[in-house]
């Protein structure tokens, strides 16, 4: 009788459980990151967080061509625990800079698709790409209200990320999905970039059709939300309509309700400098919350890491990242000690192997 009045309690609970990716290891962090040298995903680990170390040299950790199937390039490299603690997803842009002639893009900033990959020990993966241009039929939902007339002439599909949603129901009363929340832009159809959100399921393999996120009245790209103790959802995004920057705004309800940025607490020590690719990470045993993003108008660039307060507030004390060869736009996992030796030694054991 306990084990089913705990089953019950545990089912009640889980129905009413905030969104959250899960969280594991208090001993060091990952930055998975796309590299500066080239359109492939890097690793670089670290103990505390701002001094790291590349994994295989920063070379790239897989084959980009092997998993980004529509361009051959892996861009803005998010990468979080899957649902059940017992292994990891990513998703990238798939995007290459270098095939805007082959494939009759109109700009070299245009891409059409994003990457879904999954993996047992952070080393080897399996994947899935979506081909947006194709319209609805890549969609586990495609009789559902489309977004869009024509995806054919579809342009932008940029820098998605996960949040781990165990409330979203499917048709078949499953429970539990990964939003997947991105930009988009269809230049036959809307006037500039919005942000929009799928889902995909516990296998990672099927995405819902996307619906629209929020529109302020002007572009906006590279979202990054998380969940704080105050119970609201608190997301960094970019604006480029109004003051240009990186802003934060909070919502009751993951997929509805964002308010207007905060207009006057901002990442605003770069000045005119133009900045993007955030994203938030709390220190082992710390409260409050250090923010990274990518301050691409100098030469050379600078990734920055800086200060939050427990509310995603008051930024500060900005600093370059240390250790990493070519840092770019990427994501940061706290490690379990486990995790990071057997990260260690894969490098050894690769670069070791290649001299």
């Amino acid at each position: 009788m306990k084990k089913i009045l705990l089953s019950a309690l545990m089912a009640m609970v889980a129905v009413g459980a905030s969104a959250q990716n899960p969280q594991k290891g208090n001993y060091g962090y990952l930055y998975c990151h796309m590299s500066d040298h080239g359109q492939f995903t890097a690793y670089a680990v670290s103990r505390d967080g701002y001094n790291y170390e590349d994994i295989i040299g920063g070379k790239a950790i897989m084959d980009p061509k092997e998993h980004a199937r529509i361009e051959g390039g892996q861009r803005d490299a998010f990468i979080c625990r899957s649902w059940d603690g017992k292994g990891y997803v990513m998703v990238t842009t798939d995007m290459n800079n270098a095939m805007t002639r082959k494939l009759g893009k109109q700009s070299d900033w245009d891409n059409y698709g994003i990457d879904l990959l999954k993996s047992k020990d952070l080393i080897n993966w399996t994947s899935v790409s979506f081909d947006y241009r194709k319209g609805t039929s890549i969609f586990s939902d495609p009789q559902a209200e489309s977004v869009y007339k024509d995806w054919s002439t579809i342009n932008r599909v940029w820098a998605p990320q996960i949040f781990w949603d165990p409330n979203y129901t499917w048709e078949n009363g499953d429970k539990g999905g990964y939003m997947i929340y991105y930009s988009m832009w269809n230049r036959a159809e809307e006037k500039y970039d919005r942000m929009y959100y799928s889902y995909a399921d516990k296998s990672f393999t099927r995405l819902t059709q996307p619906k629209l996120l929020f529109d302020w009245g002007y572009a906006t790209i590279d979202a990054d939300i998380n969940l704080l103790d105050d119970g609201l959802y608190h997301m960094l995004i970019k604006k480029e309509g109004g003051k240009p920057g990186i802003y934060t705004a909070t919502s009751k309800h993951l997929t509805h309700g964002w308010g207007e940025p905060v207009e006057d607490d901002y990442v605003s020590f770069e000045g005119k400098k133009k900045c993007e690719g955030s994203s938030a990470f709390q220190l082992i045993g710390d409260k409050t919350w250090r923010v990274a993003y990518i301050q691409y108008s100098d030469h050379p660039k600078h990734y920055r890491i800086c200060e939050a307060d427990e509310n995603l507030r008051n930024f500060k004390n900005p600093q370059d990242i240390k250790g990493v060869t070519a840092p770019q736009h990427g994501s940061f996992m706290r490690l379990t000690k486990k995790e990071y030796k057997r990260l260690k030694k894969w490098s050894e054991k690769k670069l070791k192997s290649e001299k």
